[in-house]
């Protein structure tokens, strides 16, 4: 994400693109406008969820940062883990994008 693009414009743009591939994605909640940071619950149909959190390297770059230790968890604990992210950061955003693969199209590279 370019550090000048305000987050409900770069959350825009890849529901867009998701959409455009046939991917559902959701907001699940709306946090800060212009800076907030993304969670991504990425939903595997029948097996559960994966949970990431935006966050930048050591370089400054965006990127996702696998929480619950990169495990393919229950839906409900996905929900419990973000949960207590918002309670730590209210500004954060939630987006779920179901996937069958497991990937997500949000720009970034895992760190």
């Amino acid at each position: 994400m370019d550090q000048r693009l305000p987050t409900h414009l770069y959350v825009q743009a890849h529901l867009w693109r998701c959409s455009a591939a046939g991917i559902p994605a959701y907001v699940q909640r709306k946090g800060e406008r212009e800076s907030g940071m993304i969670v991504l619950k990425v939903t595997l149909p029948f097996q559960g969820a994966r949970v990431f959190s935006q966050s930048r390297d050591l370089d400054g770059n965006l990127g996702w940062l696998a929480g619950l230790n990169g495990a393919l968890v229950s839906e409900s604990e996905a929900d419990a883990y973000i949960e207590r992210q918002v309670k730590r950061d209210p500004d954060l955003w939630v987006v779920e994008v179901e996937s069958r693969d497991g990937s997500h199209p949000f720009d970034g590279k895992a760190i």
